[in-house]
């Protein structure tokens, strides 16, 4: 048997590369490689990123290539964060094979990923995106007539005890001694616990409407999945039921409701078709399309996005929309709102069909899939490029 004793020895000082411990690779990583290398994926985003970086000056940075497979890492591997990546790609040769780096070289510290992030702009986050949507396309893996939309909240980068009043920049302690709670007697700790036990008697003590955050402006307070108040942003995400393809994600606030935000992911979704069939008639006018031709025809929402309103401009839109209804806990009245009810009642009859039951639990299935793959535990990371940006 052998012992732990038995394999202490001291380490050579000198070690040839070929004794170097080796992998095989991971054979799914090793198949996406190829299909990046065969469309020349390195090639495009260095074209597209030679703008942000200097030609002679500075330290050695991180290539346009590596950087953006480490998002997909981020992506594949379900990792939320940027530090995480980096420990991630500094753990495994299979990854390391993947993006490029050799045993002898180190890999790229969060700092510097992090760095890279903010310095590329969002629109060459978005170029990157519809090249990908394009290989896609090339593959007959986006289709573009059925889409299916669905969001979620992402905790931001920001604490709740950080915020500040919008109109004075007080802080909570500061404005509660402001407004009197602070006169109780007592030690620092229980009074400052007596002031917040007051203020819960507050109504909308933490509206945003009074509240920001000094570290994300963008950030709203809002409830997350869990229960728990956070500091938080929403994502939503519009995906090809066909094949399951991401078509566009767009980032909102976390204060907005699902019937206020569907229109710009929707939109969102649509252009990015748009701009797949426009591509795909310019490379092949001869040969039959892969991607719908009339863009999205059919969207499938949850019955929180139901309402009069968003029924009736999905049919304004030309797309025939697939939203369960809420349960109604009274008659609705129609006075006055005859178009509004035709569409309500057509996309009831729609919902109700064995068609339409289908499409709401194959969407339902593929969405859960891809808000899990894509923004599982408030991930800022992989192919959602960064929660302080409006659309990625």
């Amino acid at each position: 048997m052998g012992t732990r004793k038995q394999r202490e020895k001291q380490e050579d000082l000198w070690i040839a590369h070929t004794e170097l411990a080796a992998a095989p690779g991971h054979p799914f990583y090793q198949r996406l490689n190829e299909l990046l290398e065969a469309e020349g994926f390195d090639e495009f985003v260095e074209g597209r990123c030679a703008k942000f970086y200097a030609e002679k000056y500075g330290r050695p940075s991180l290539t346009p290539g590596i950087y953006f497979r480490a998002l997909l890492i981020g992506y594949f591997e379900g990792i939320g964060a940027e530090r995480g990546i980096a420990w991630r790609l500094a753990d495994s040769l299979a990854l390391r094979r993947f993006v490029g780096i050799a045993l002898d070289e180190y890999t790229p510290d969060h700092s510097t990923i992090s760095r890279t992030r903010r310095l590329i702009d969002l629109d060459t986050h978005r170029q990157v995106f519809a090249w990908v949507l394009g290989v896609l396309a090339d593959r007959g893996m986006l289709k573009g007539q059925r889409i299916a939309i669905d969001a979620t909240t992402l905790e931001a980068n920001a604490a709740m005890r950080s915020i500040v009043r919008r109109n004075t920049g007080e802080s909570y302690e500061e404005f509660l001694f402001c407004a009197g709670w602070r006169r109780r007697r007592g030690s620092k700790r229980r009074r400052a616990k007596t002031w917040r036990g007051l203020d819960r008697k507050r109504k909308k003590r933490t509206s945003n409407k009074e509240w920001k955050s000094p570290a994300d402006a963008d950030a709203r307070i809002a409830k997350m999945k869990d229960g728990r108040t956070h500091l938080a942003h929403k994502a939503e995400h519009a995906v090809d039921l066909d094949t399951g393809a991401v078509v566009a994600v767009t980032l909102q606030g976390a204060d907005k409701g699902d019937t206020t935000t569907l229109d710009e992911t929707l939109c969102e979704a649509g252009m990015a078709v748009a701009e797949q069939v426009g591509r795909e008639a310019a490379l092949r006018p001869d040969q039959a399309p892969k991607v719908n031709v009339a863009g999205i025809e059919e969207t499938v929402t949850d019955k929180g996005y139901h309402s009069g309103a968003v029924v009736k401009r999905m049919k304004a839109y030309e797309v025939r929309s697939y939203i369960p209804e809420k349960k109604q806990k009274r008659r609705r009245n129609w006075a006055g709102k005859q178009a509004e009810q035709q569409a309500v009642y057509a996309n009831r009859r729609r919902v109700r069909g064995e068609y339409g039951k289908s499409f709401t639990a194959a969407a339902g299935r593929i969405g859960r899939a891809q808000l899990r793959a894509l923004l599982r535990d408030g991930a800022r990371c992989g192919v959602a490029i960064c929660a302080d940006r409006k659309t990625f």
